[in-house]
């Protein structure tokens, strides 16, 4: 069974998202700040978070960039779901690692999709390596950074990923055994 992990400070948004996911089959843990976000990631080992933007104490925002930085809580998907809706907002969600942006008010269904999905996909990535070196390219995930021809470039955490993933993609068509 997986667990979601709903961070948010208004308690009819933690009401509403936790029964329709618990009607999907999910167990539901909560917190209502920043705070106890970070420590409920690290203990209570979520399948998923859904994370608020506007939070008392830490805002979402910098919450996700501490999940991401920690071995521990950095593979979590991350599902960013606030009324800050601007363009800037979306960009700094992203930026600082959310696998996915959704403004309320939302569709809880829609939702508990974008979930599902997200899942799907870290199980199908469990099976990639965590570093590809190939020739003079050399991609350390857990790192996030790619090096080529020994010149480091630092990426971001949505970048890494797309990185990652392209190339097990590609060394998956290619049946690739030379990893």
């Amino acid at each position: 069974m997986h667990r979601v992990l709903v961070v948010d400070d208004e308690a009819d948004v933690v009401d509403l998202v936790a029964f329709n996911f618990k009607n999907a089959g999910y167990e539901v843990v909560t917190a209502s700040n920043g705070d106890e976000a970070l420590t409920k990631a690290r203990t209570t080992s979520p399948s998923i978070i859904l994370l608020d933007v506007m939070l008392p104490g830490i805002d979402g925002f910098e919450v996700c960039r501490l999940l991401r930085r920690d071995p521990t809580t950095s593979g979590l998907p991350i599902i960013m779901v606030t009324a800050r809706a601007t363009e800037l907002s979306r960009a700094v969600g992203l930026e600082s690692g959310a696998d996915a942006y959704m403004t309320k008010p939302f569709s809880p269904r829609e939702l508990v999709v974008r979930a599902n999905h997200l899942l799907l996909g870290r199980d199908l990535r469990a099976e990639a390596p965590e570093e590809y070196n190939l020739k003079d390219v050399f991609i350390d995930v857990p790192g996030q950074f790619v090096s080529v021809n020994g010149q480091r470039m630092d990426l971001t955490a949505p970048e890494i990923k797309l990185v990652s993933q392209l190339t097990n993609a590609i060394l998956r068509r290619l049946d690739a055994d030379w990893i």
